[in-house]
């Protein structure tokens, strides 16, 4: 990897015979290049002005440089000159100096980064990140940045460096008895890989499933965090990740001793004897749905809060009062939702118009198919008809180990009959009369549940009634779908400029069960096609891919929502072609194979390879992105 540092005045002529010789590279002709040189020339009494910074190879070899040139004080800066040596190109130099001139843009106060780029570069700076902009000069492509550091709150939540990210949601979910949560928990450790977004920058992965090493290659390099430790395959046939940790007292002691942050899915009792940290079952009774209603009534009874309404809601002692809470709310043509105290994602949640009701047979047959467990009506809250808005919103902040409330921001869920699909972040995807509304009202939860003892991530969920009033539904203590989408915003905001839009879904169906090597195969493509529409794509869940029915779960970003929505579109299109692409068919078993191996209970999993450790093994895979 090449070193950066500040030129010298003495290898002003060096420098020039590179520039010439990066630019030569494109083909131009020597009377062209000639036309270029006093122009393209680096000047001894310029290098300090110009802020030029070089690259140099192990051995002291120059391979490159940039430029960053404007006025200290000013709002825009610009990037006057980056070109790298014609026997690197590829090697990653040119990302590295670009990077560079960002940061020391930030630094510099800059709001605006401009550059005006040859059109055979173009492609590189649209890679970058960079937006086309008015006002090139003749023969040149105009890009635009807007540098930023990482937002304050991410700096907050991790202290801003590399933390170690514990995948442990389904030990958070096992805590509660609700018979609605799956007690496989299989689901829950596909999610464990959004450990990957736990934070803006993990230095280790703690993961209860075996996951690809091309896999977290691929995450590390879309969001460039250079080596990152992985341990996987730690509890694959249970729900204790933090207490499979622990009874490895070589790799606990690696995790927690002067290490970075450590970070959960969730606050559990396990993971409070893994990190040290106390544990109160209590800090989390916000996360029983009664309870979170209750505590959204007394805020709204205090006040302060115009925009917010809450909806109605009545506990069902048994399956025969909720028979007839329902019985009667059908009797006067209202609709309701069915929820259990706990559930995750939407399980355990039925939506139950007078319509629905009869085509399920009437009352008592729509209750008996629910889980069982505790059950809530709710008055179901239907949005204005035919309003193109979104109709579910979340607020996403934290509480710190000082119990000061950090809002992170507001989200755009995609829920469809009551189950949650994904979400969307990024400035001006919440409609701005409801902005103002969701920030108050999330921060005073946020402040209520600091009060009651509650450290760590929370959010609330929202409907939007006919009148635009939001309704919330629900808090979830710990991190969700759309905290991932929030870290990594925040990463490549900082990455390649603000005003990114990132959108994570949660399942996209595959159109064949993928072994290992053909899930990576997959996700690289996708990545590079995403890359040409100006968009970035990470692989979030890889390892449904050998389901029976084949999933990924994924995250794309972009400045725009065109490219955006195209990039998703892309995405969707080419996994559900991959059977027919690879001549696969969807079988009715387990995959078999090269590349698979059969699970003691019959499933398929990705055979182990000379590249993966065991669960047993004290040493991680090192992973480069």
């Amino acid at each position: 990897m090449a070193k950066l540092r500040a030129a010298r005045a003495d290898e002003a002529g060096e420098l020039s015979a590179l520039v010439l010789r990066s630019k030569a590279y494109w083909g131009y002709d020597a009377g062209f290049l000639a036309g270029c040189a006093e122009e393209l020339r680096v000047r001894a009494d310029e290098v300090g002005t110009r802020r030029i910074v070089v690259a140099e190879d192990a051995d002291g070899t120059v391979r490159g440089l940039a430029s960053l040139e404007g006025d200290a004080a000013g709002p825009t800066s610009r990037l006057g000159l980056l070109f790298v040596d014609p026997a690197v190109i590829g090697r990653g130099v040119g990302r590295l100096l670009y990077r560079d001139v960002l940061r020391r843009a930030v630094a510099l106060g800059a709001r605006r980064l401009l550059i005006d780029s040859d059109p055979h570069a173009a492609g590189f700076y649209r890679a970058m990140g960079a937006v086309p902009g008015p006002g090139a000069p003749r023969g040149l492509v105009r890009f635009e940045v807007a540098p930023v550091p990482l937002a304050d709150w991410a700096r907050a939540w991790t202290g801003g460096g590399p933390s170690v990210h514990v995948g442990n949601v389904a030990e958070f979910n096992a805590q509660f008895g609700d018979p609605s949560l799956d007690r496989e928990q299989r689901a829950a450790h596909h999610y464990a890989c959004l450990a990957a977004f736990y934070g803006p920058r993990p230095a280790a992965l703690v993961l209860p499933l075996a996951v690809s090493p091309g896999w977290a290659r691929l995450v590390g390099r879309q969001l460039e965090w250079g080596e990152v430790e992985v341990y996987d395959a730690l509890a694959q046939t249970g729900p204790g990740l933090s207490d499979a940790v622990r009874s490895r007292p070589a790799l606990a002691a690696r995790l927690t001793q002067g290490a970075p942050v450590l970070v959960p899915w969730g606050l559990t009792e396990p993971f409070g004897r893994l990190s040290g940290r106390p544990w109160r079952a209590r800090d989390l009774r916000y996360e029983s749905k009664s309870a979170a209603h209750a505590l959204f009534g007394r805020i709204l009874a205090a006040g302060g809060h115009p925009g917010i309404r809450l909806p109605g809601q009545w506990r069902a002692a048994g399956r025969r009062q909720a028979v007839r809470l329902l019985s009667a709310r059908v009797a006067r043509g209202e609709s309701s939702v069915l929820k259990s105290e706990h559930g995750v994602g939407g399980s355990g949640t039925t939506y139950a118009s007078p319509e629905r009701v009869r085509a399920a047979g009437g009352v008592r047959t729509l209750v008996r198919g629910l889980p069982r467990g505790p059950l809530l009506v709710e008055e179901y809250v239907s949005g204005p008809a035919g309003a193109d808005g979104p109709g579910d919103l979340t607020y996403d902040g934290f509480v710190d180990g000082a119990g000061r409330v950090h809002t992170v921001g507001g989200a755009v869920m995609d829920v469809v009959d009551g189950g949650y699909r994904g979400a969307t972040v990024g400035p001006g995807v919440v409609p701005a009369a409801a902005r103002g509304p969701l920030s108050r009202f999330g921060a005073a939860v946020g402040r209520e549940l600091a009060e009651a003892g509650y450290r760590g991530w929370f959010d609330v969920d929202f409907v939007v009634d006919g009148a635009g009033l939001l309704a919330p539904t629900e808090t979830n203590l710990r991190l969700t779908g759309p905290s991932a989408a929030f870290m990594v915003a925040a990463r490549l905001d900082a990455l390649r400029g603000a005003g990114h839009l990132v959108r994570i879904v949660d399942r996209v169906e595959l159109g064949a069960r993928l072994p290992v090597a053909q899930a990576d195969e997959l996700c690289a493509d996708l990545a590079r096609g995403c890359a040409a529409l100006g968009a970035v794509f990470v692989p979030a869940i890889p390892t449904g891919a050998g389901d029976p029915a084949p999933w990924l779960g994924v995250l794309v970003a972009a400045h725009g929502r065109e490219a955006l929505d195209a990039a998703e579109a892309l995405v969707r299109a080419e996994a559900r072609g991959i059977g027919k692409a690879l001549g696969l068919d969807a079988p009715d078993g387990p995959p078999s194979g090269p590349g698979w191996a059969a699970d003691a209970d019959g499933s398929a999993s990705a055979e182990r390879s000379g590249m993966w450790f065991s669960p047993r093994s004290r040493r991680p895979r090192r992973v480069c992105g």
